[in-house]
């Protein structure tokens, strides 16, 4: 089974959105997370029913992003939340998930997700990336550091490559999450699998 998410970003894709995620679920990655902050909850929203319903279509996960209150309008089983956020959120709100993830940044943030209720955790940026320009990658130490520390699955996300997700499965990571390479790659399911197959050795 792949444990490979991919992080959509619609700004990355030279087709029309909708047939990148069609071509993406085809692939039956682990889960698609709908990730797209710039939109407002009425455009998110809208646009989550169609993205669940492709996924639906394949069998792949469609994990929603930032709002909460469209997701369970759409009946969504699992929602991913900036940590401010998830803090604002009662303990009835989280129980309408059965999965709920977060990002984090730092040690500290990754406890306080687990405390918050988080079943998975991403961890990033691991390494350097032009998603985020300037920002040095966190590094393999502090991914180790993070999966030591909480006992829910954590996921990283930044710079990763079929050349280097052996050295971050090792690491600890329960799974990868890519972006731009699943939004851009001319052949998804070559990507996949060769991220796959760091897996098998």
């Amino acid at each position: 089974m792949s444990d490979i998410i991919c992080v959509t970003n619609r700004r990355l894709t030279s087709e029309t959105f909708l047939e990148r995620i069609r071509t993406i679920a085809s692939c039956h990655p682990a889960a698609v997370l709908l990730r797209e902050k710039d939109l407002t909850e009425a455009e998110y929203e809208d646009l989550a029913r169609s993205v669940t319903a492709i996924c639906e279509t394949y069998g792949v996960p469609c994990i929603l992003h930032t709002y909460a209150e469209a997701a369970m309008r759409l009946k969504a089983e699992a929602v991913h939340l900036p940590l401010p956020i998830l803090r604002g959120m009662s303990g009835e709100m989280k129980e309408r998930f059965r999965v709920i993830g977060t990002s984090c940044h730092s040690l500290e943030e990754a406890w306080e997700a687990e405390q918050l209720g988080c079943t998975y955790l991403i961890a990033g940026h691991i390494y350097d990336t032009d998603c985020k320009e300037n920002q040095p990658g966190r590094g393999l130490s502090f991914l180790r550091q993070v999966c030591g520390s909480v006992s829910v699955p954590v996921l990283a996300i930044g710079g990763i490559c079929a050349e280097n997700a052996a050295d971050v499965r090792s690491a600890g990571a329960a799974g990868l999450c890519v972006m731009s390479s699943c939004m851009t790659s001319e052949d998804v399911e070559g990507l996949l699998n060769a991220l796959a197959e760091t897996d098998r050795g």
